[in-house]
């Protein structure tokens, strides 16, 4: 499929006006303004002046990209992202009205990964901590990459970004720089913390270089662990214990999450634990069976 042409000059002036103020304004990631430029680069391909862009030119960009296979979630993000850059262009007074306040799009349908059980969950650990037995660097960095994961249900990118001195030891608790830049703190459970002391004790000196940064997680070569590197490190943890589904570490912020719901926990709870903003995404995010609803609202419900 050949690129979108390119907008006028104008256009691109007024593109990369907003994604400035995205990222310098609203906090945005560098992922997220790169995902915004994608989807407006397509949207205002071609387009020489933003008077043109009414909202039958977005209903029709949207309409050419149902025809080319996108899916619901996708459609529902590029017509979210059009929407904040009418909104943005409205009112720093390049658009003289708003098109994308009337613009429909499709509900995404929640696609959940497949959660482990709890029993799944701890055979995988296990499983982990047997091969760190024997005090190997790496085999105890994987463990605590895991432990932490499923205890904090803390994002990868905000695993690894993690440093020492985010670490509050005595209360077993991480500060974490989520989406947004909004920091949180999240506590971590008495395995967790076993895997930490072992990593400090006897595998972060081993890998550690005299130019390595303060990472609390390095890798082989000494540097901050890569993301990929951790996805692969659960990737191959859940592999080898079979019966498990096959899950990355976003898989096991969502078991966290299920986990601990299914344990009583408080929703509100788990939304700051997990970072959300809004409390809808955590009850998407998270996977509550029927049976746990009907006993919390036989438990609850004055009329139940």
């Amino acid at each position: 499929m050949s690129p979108p042409p390119e907008p006028g000059p104008r256009v691109c002036a007024a593109l990369e006006k907003f994604l400035s103020h995205l990222a310098l304004e609203r906090g945005r990631s560098p992922h997220t303004v790169r995902a915004y430029r994608g989807d407006l680069a397509s949207l205002l391909g071609g387009l020489d002046d933003l008077a043109d862009l009414d909202l039958h030119a977005l209903r029709r960009w949207l309409a050419a990209g149902h025809a080319r296979g996108a899916g619901r979630s996708t459609l529902a993000r590029r017509a979210a992202a059009a929407r904040t850059f009418t909104t943005w262009a409205r009112r720093t007074g390049l658009l003289a009205t708003d098109p994308g306040a009337r613009l429909v799009s499709p509900r995404p349908r929640p696609a959940l990964p497949a959660v482990p059980d709890v029993d799944q969950t701890f055979a995988v650990l296990d499983a982990a901590g047997s091969g760190a037995v024997q005090g190997d660097p790496v085999a105890l960095r994987d463990l605590l990459v895991l432990e932490l994961l499923y205890s904090t249900g803390v994002r990868v990118g905000e695993l690894c970004g993690l440093d020492v001195d985010a670490i509050a030891v005595q209360r077993r608790a991480l500060r974490v720089l989520g989406k947004g830049a909004r920091e949180r703190t999240v506590v971590y459970g008495v395995p967790a913390e076993r895997a930490l002391h072992r990593w400090l004790a006897a595998g972060r000196p081993v890998l550690a270089r005299s130019g390595s940064p303060p990472a609390l997680l390095l890798g082989a070569r000494g540097g901050r662990l890569d993301p990929r590197i951790a996805r692969s490190v659960v990737h191959d943890a859940v592999d080898a214990v079979p019966g498990v589904p096959d899950i990355g570490p976003h898989g096991l912020r969502h078991a966290a999450a299920t986990h601990m719901l299914e344990g009583g926990a408080d929703l509100r709870y788990v939304q700051e634990l997990l970072g959300h903003a809004k409390l809808a995404t955590t009850q998407l995010y998270t996977h509550v069976t029927v049976e746990r609803l009907k006993v919390v609202h036989g438990q609850a419900h004055p009329r139940a």
